[in-house]
Order: C-alpha cells, then structure tokens, then sequence
C-alpha cells in the first residue's frame, strides 16, 4: 500500500493546527496570543524557532535564573519583552496569557500548578513530574482552573506516528504482547571541562528550588539531568517520549513492576544517574511487556519504538513507520510511510517538525476550548511514572513495585 506522504502531511497539518476557529474566551485567529516564557535554555531556545510561523503568537515576557539565558531569549524573542528571574513576577502579568514551561524538572510542577492558578494555559516540557507524589496535584491544577495543559512529548502531533496509531488500532500487526524502545547515542555527554560560569549572574537559591540546599556547582549547573535532585537521567529526559505512545497506542496506565539495571562507562564520578540503562516494565493487566535501552556508548539502532504483535511488527522513529509481517506469515503486507530523511533511528528529522505540530496543537486549543490537546497533564503523569518506577528499581537494585 502507497500512501501519498505529501498529501497526507498538508492534511494533517490543517487538521493539527486548527488555528482560525474562534474560542468562548475571546482568542479567535486575528487575536494576539501573548505568551510568557519560563526556563529559557537550550529547549526553549529550540522551541522558539517554530513561533515565527506560528499565526498571532507574541513573546511579551522571559524568565530566567540566569542572566545570558535571559538576554538570549529577549534576543530571540522581542528585547522589549518584560524580563525577570522570578516566575512570580512574569505570571502576575495582564499582557501573558500563557505559559512555555521549559525549567529543570523538579520546577515543572510547581511551575505549572502556579500557573494553572494564575489563570494561565501552560506548554510545559516532559517529563511533567520530578518525583510520583506529584501527579495529584498537578491534574487537579489542570481540571480545578480549567487551563489547557499540554506536555511537551510531541510525538503525539507527528503526523506518521497519528497514523501508525490507526494502523494499529485496525488490528494489522495482531495483538501486541511485547515492545521494545531504544534511545541510543554515542556521545561524550559527559565531558567536564573549564565551565567560565560567573555565580554572580545565576539566582543559585531559586534554581534549586524544593531541593535540597547545596553549595554552588557550575557543572550540575548546565548538566542537571544527571543528578537526581534536579532530573531523573534517561529514563525521564528519554525514555518518557517512547512510554508515552507505548500508554497511548495500547491504552496503558502504569507499570505494575519495573526491573532496572545501569552503568557508568563514560559519566563514572560526574554523573549521579547512569550514562547505560535498561529496564523491563510489566503491564499484566493487559498482559504486556515493555524493554528500554539507552545508553551514551553506542547509536546502535538509535531511537526507535517496536511494537511487536501476533501478525506482524510495528516499526516507529521519529521521521517514518514499517509494518514488518511476522516471519512465515503473508499479512500484513510489508508497507512504510517515510517522511523523514536519513537513516533510521536519528533523534530529529528534517520532516515532520514535531515541535510546530505540537505547538500549534496547543494554540488551537486555546483557540477553541472544546478541542481536547495531543498530550494532557494525565498522560503526561502516566509516562513520567513509568520513568519514576523504572529509576526506584534503579536506584534500590530490586523490582519495583507500584503501589496504589
């Protein structure tokens, strides 16, 4: 079967967007949508490219706990936007009316609650919680206020993967007992070298946040997702993006155990978290089965996602799907729809751009708030407790078991 991918990606923008349908709150296409941003690093960066073409979207304030972040975004953004080290002050704002969250973790939470409750409709990025006491109130903040919260795992919008779920759903590759999901780099992340950092332009005591007090560090600084009191390693900076379509796809809420083991080949006294990990997580409910790689030592296979059925295979990156029919079986018939250049399993393709998709998936429902987003806060909570799970079994070198 040949799907017309040109076709098929223009109608699923249209249908993605859904930028000029008027809203019960007033933000119709021709109206200004004024957002603020919160942790303005590299992520955020990232994601500021796609607000050029994004309709009727301004940058009106930034806000930071350090001084060159915030010059940055300013610079990205517009230098007349209100700048500010303390969220409180940006949130208090008439001319923000909603929020990109891209802080460390353990402020992703705190800073979406509060903004939930300042009035505000909130993009924050994955993982959405630090820790598993988190997700309660983060939900609650969601429904009580009645925001449009959408986590940043932006597969959910990638037009191939909305349609890999339908090839699924259709029953092609049978039923799926087993998956398998890696995210595998071969990168010298863990590289300390002279850091200029001034401390005088970093708001130290507010970086840290709800974590335990400490005395500046420039390197935990810039590579927080390797230390748990600020990230959760691999499992919550990457696995959750893979978990997240594995809940989706097979409608999953939480492992009922989780076996983990990790390593340190390269990060051995830098990092807290492991630069190699695995962990196998158990759905018996469903009776389903999950394994997870990822490691820092070699790209073998890279990023990538199977879903491995009584019929056939389900093969998703983040730029094409395969249907692989299992061996000695005649159907499904082999099919793929590629729209991604280079070879498989590369983290970014040039096609589809996910974060404009899951943006403006966001917009739209700002727009029109009978739409429901790609990812809300509840799934957002189900993928980083599957992480959380995985890094107790991790962390206690026994199964985890979750406990209602």
């Amino acid at each position: 079967m040949t799907t017309n991918r040109r076709m098929f990606l223009a109608s699923s923008v249209v249908a993605a967007s859904g930028l000029a349908v008027e809203s019960s709150r007033g933000f119709a296409a021709n109206d200004t949508l004024q957002v603020g941003l919160i942790g303005c690093g590299g992520r955020c960066r990232h994601l500021l490219k796609s607000f050029p073409t994004l309709p009727n979207v301004k940058i009106t304030a930034v806000c930071d706990v350090w001084d060159d972040n915030l010059e940055a975004a300013k610079k990205l953004a517009d230098p007349r936007a209100f700048a500010t080290k303390k969220h409180e002050e940006l949130l208090a704002r008439p001319d923000v009316d909603a929020v990109l969250i891209a802080s460390p973790d353990h402020w992703h939470v705190p800073h979406t609650v509060e903004a939930c409750q300042a009035g505000k409709d909130v993009y924050v990025e994955k993982p959405l919680t630090h820790d598993l006491s988190e997700g309660k109130a983060v939900i609650a903040a969601q429904n009580r206020h009645r925001r449009v919260v959408q986590v940043g795992t932006q597969q959910r919008s990638m037009t191939h993967i909305l349609k890999a779920y339908e090839v699924l759903k259709a029953g092609t590759i049978g039923t799926v007992h087993k998956v398998r999901c890696t995210w595998n780099r071969n990168a010298p992340r863990a590289a300390k070298g002279k850091d200029p950092l001034d401390a005088r332009t970093i708001d130290w005591k507010r970086f840290l946040g709800n974590a335990k007090p400490q005395e500046f560090d420039a390197y935990r600084f810039r590579q927080w997702r390797w230390f748990w009191d600020f990230g959760g390693g691999i499992f919550t900076d990457l696995m959750v993006h893979w978990i997240d379509v594995v809940h989706w796809f097979l409608e999953l809420d939480h492992p009922a155990t989780a076996t983990s083991i990790g390593d340190w080949f390269h990060a051995q006294g830098l990092w807290e978290t492991p630069d190699t990990v695995q962990t196998l997580l158990r759905y018996p409910e469903k009776q389903v089965q999950v394994h997870f790689e990822g490691t820092f030592s070699s790209n073998r296979h890279g990023s990538m996602c199977e879903f491995m059925g009584t019929e056939g295979t389900l093969y998703l990156d983040r730029g094409r799907y395969e249907i692989i029919p299992d061996r000695g079986k005649k159907k499904p018939e082999p099919s793929s729809l590629v729209l991604g250049t280079g070879e498989k399993g590369l983290d970014f393709y040039d096609k589809p751009d996910g974060e404009w998709l899951h943006l403006a998936n966001w917009i739209s429902c700002i727009r029109d708030r009978t739409k429901k987003v790609a990812c809300p806060a509840e799934a957002g909570v189900r993928a980083a407790a599957a992480a959380h799970l995985a890094n107790q079994s991790l962390r206690s070198g026994q199964v985890a078991v979750w406990k209602d």
